[in-house]
């Protein structure tokens, strides 16, 4: 049990670090127009967005748990967080969110690769928090 309540806040404190720093590096260039630490209100509860996110985040840090253990070692922790981050939270949102919230599946290449790139840095840095924390 304590594995996984690691591994929320691994995936919690990811989104604020990880995910949030790659948004603000696309928002920087001129990649995304979304800016990072969104403040917008969420429905129902009226969160700011960046809470929301973390929260999802951790608890997306459950299912990372799942399928990866601390302990392991080598690239293919690293690569295989790294695409579980990327393909996982983004494919759901993507396949399973934006249809229940009644989104059009329209997406553009520039959201898709933001999507992708935002999501595999939380991925990394799940992993990283993960590790870090597994150790205590």
């Amino acid at each position: 049990m304590k594995r996984f309540l690691w591994a929320f806040v691994a995936g919690f404190i990811a989104v604020l670090v990880f995910h949030q720093a790659m948004l603000s590096i696309l928002h920087g260039v001129g990649f995304t127009s979304y800016a990072p630490f969104p403040m917008q209100p969420t429905k129902p509860f009226a969160m700011p967005q960046v809470w929301s996110l973390a929260f999802w985040g951790g608890v997306w840090g459950f299912v990372f748990a799942i399928f990866f253990r601390a302990s392991s070692s080598g690239a293919a922790y690293w690569l295989g967080s790294i695409l579980f981050g990327a393909l996982g939270p983004t494919l759901f949102a993507w396949l399973v969110v934006a249809p229940l919230k009644g989104q059009s599946l329209r997406l553009s290449w520039t959201l898709m690769v933001t999507g992708l790139l935002v999501n595999g840095a939380w991925g990394f840095g799940t992993a990283l928090f993960l590790r870090a924390l597994s150790k205590k």
